[in-house]
């Protein structure tokens, strides 16, 4: 019904437009709302989170060799008070104007901050607080210094806050007022933004076009026109491809990587920081408290054999970020294809092929940085059995998912599932290790959905935050991996490699190593 809906809504688009319209096909299900703090995990803040709307704190997406690092955006400079490390400084840019024509100042960032922080705002909104309160979670208050300054006050020494502040985009105060509210401002959004909403219909598209009064001439569009459509299901994107009813499509089938090429098709990718795993509960009663069961889960899955049903657009996890990576340390337990060694482990705990232990696991069909995930979970399946674990699944749109995540596995909606596959950033501290196991952000003040508990680990999240001294912080985030991985605290599957599959009409993309990309150089040719 899915491909057969997704299919039917392209057609409606009719013929291929005119030179300057880039149409790209999501694997989300539904279009990122415009409202700023926008949903769809990091597909939405990449076509409509950091496209439309701008946070301080930016991320330099220019280069596809390169690890990506911040740089300034909405504010040009941040420092921390030296003799308060819990005080935080933002100097915002001079000039900048919100697609309505209404200033960016320090009353907006207040105006934003207020929207997902305090629920006695007339502009608070649930669905963007959802959204973007869980990124910042040491914010205690904020106040306007003066028009073009922003003081930021953490609860503790956050060194984490530029990484953290970056999630959060900037609507507009005036645009929010003279709509009515936020159910008002999707009909007409308004940011900072190198794009501009021209039209948004939810489920069918958004239509963006270039904003000729943004403040960076560098980065001013090269389309005339970027239409984006919510496509879930794979072979659905690789048909509209093929139609030339779109132009890029996110996540080809590998089973259509060939022929794509064959065809004459760009096939684009690039290492980013994202893992695939398993999140599991350690509540009591669940069957993943079992330290045994966790490293036999982990030794079971033949990752080489998923690359290579991918076509290779995967690298194996070791943990929840690559082996090459600064942050991985020095773990004992070896994340690698044992099954015997995991079938041993299995029968220490009283389990075996003939006498299963049964789990239920929370997957989705589709969805931001899920990669394949039915092929994934369906080859984990069968890998986990051969060792005594019977797994079932409980298939749930993208969303549906992603608000049991939030929501934590006590949560009613959880129904008696043990683990949930959510894909997730690794590219700073906080979203790659702590907010996952730290036991003070279970929900609803974070996404500890397992509701892991660990004296040792807390104590070390607490170094990362505020600790100064990158050296020593370093050795904190090594220390808090190896616990991951030592422990066997998620099933650790896979990190992606980003593929997509574009006309070669598509001109000036940079894949950069990130879950975001910039899409002001990319052209289309007649």
């Amino acid at each position: 019904m899915t491909a057969v809906l997704s299919i039917g809504l392209l057609a409606a688009m009719g013929p291929a437009k005119a030179d300057g319209t880039l149409r790209v096909a999501m694997t989300a299900s539904d279009v990122p709302l415009p409202n700023g703090q926008t949903d769809q995990g990091a597909e939405g803040m990449r076509f409509m989170g950091y496209t439309v709307f701008e946070a301080l704190v930016a991320y330099d997406l220019s280069s596809a060799d390169k690890p990506v690092t911040l740089m300034p955006g909405l504010a040009t400079e941040w420092s921390v008070d030296p003799a308060d490390k819990t005080k935080w400084t933002f100097k915002l840019r001079e000039g900048v104007k919100f697609h309505d024509g209404s200033d960016f100042n320090a009353d907006a960032v207040v105006f934003n901050l207020d929207k997902i922080l305090n629920p006695q705002s007339p502009q608070y909104d649930e669905k963007q607080a959802a959204q973007g309160r869980g990124r910042i979670p040491t914010i205690a208050s904020y106040s306007v210094v003066d028009p073009m300054t922003v003081e930021i006050v953490t609860k503790t020494p956050d060194a984490l806050i530029p990484f953290e502040i970056a999630w959060i985009v900037m609507s507009s105060p005036a645009q929010w007022k003279a709509s009515g509210g936020w159910d008002g401002f999707l009909k007409a959004p308004s940011g900072t933004g190198p794009f501009k909403v021209k039209s948004y219909v939810p489920r069918e598209r958004a239509v963006l076009v270039p904003n000729d009064a943004y403040w960076n001439p560098d980065r001013m569009p090269k389309v005339d026109e970027l239409v984006i459509l919510p496509v879930p299901d794979p072979s659905a994107r690789v048909a509209a491809l093929r139609s030339g009813q779109v132009d890029w499509i996110e996540a080809p089938p590998p089973d259509a990587l060939d022929s794509l090429k064959s065809a004459g098709f760009e096939i684009t990718s690039n290492v980013y920081p994202h893992v695939w795993p398993w999140h599991f509960s350690m509540l009591e009663g669940s069957p993943w408290a079992d330290i045994r069961v966790r490293k036999a889960a982990n030794l079971a899955i033949d990752r080489e054999g998923m690359k290579s049903l991918l076509g290779g657009m995967m690298r194996p996890a070791e943990g929840m970020v690559p082996s090459t990576s600064d942050w991985f340390g020095s773990p004992e337990f070896k994340v690698t294809y044992d099954p015997e060694a995991a079938k041993v482990l299995m029968a220490e705990a009283g389990y075996s092929k003939e006498n299963p232990l049964k789990v239920k696991a929370i997957i989705s069909p589709a969805g931001s940085g899920q990669m394949q995930p039915m092929l994934m979970n369906e080859l984990i399946q069968q890998n986990l059995a051969e060792i005594g674990i019977a797994v079932e699944f409980d298939v749930r749109d993208w969303n549906a998912l992603l608000a049991n995540w939030r929501a934590g596995a006590k949560d009613p909606t959880t129904n008696g599932a043990q683990s949930t596959n959510s894909s997730y950033f690794s590219q700073d501290p906080f979203t790659a290790l702590m907010r996952h196991i730290d036991s003070r952000l279970v929900a609803p003040k974070g996404t500890n959905w397992g509701y892991y508990s660990n004296p040792e680990a807390d104590a070390l999240i607490d170094t990362i935050r505020t600790e100064f001294d990158t050296a020593k912080q370093l050795e904190a985030i090594q220390a808090l991996h190896e616990i991951y991985v030592n422990e066997a605290l998620f099933l650790f599957v896979a990190h992606d490699v980003g593929p997509r599959a574009m006309s070669p009409k598509v001109k000036g993309f940079v894949q950069a190593q990130n879950w975001f990309q910039d899409l002001t150089p990319v052209s289309v040719e007649k």
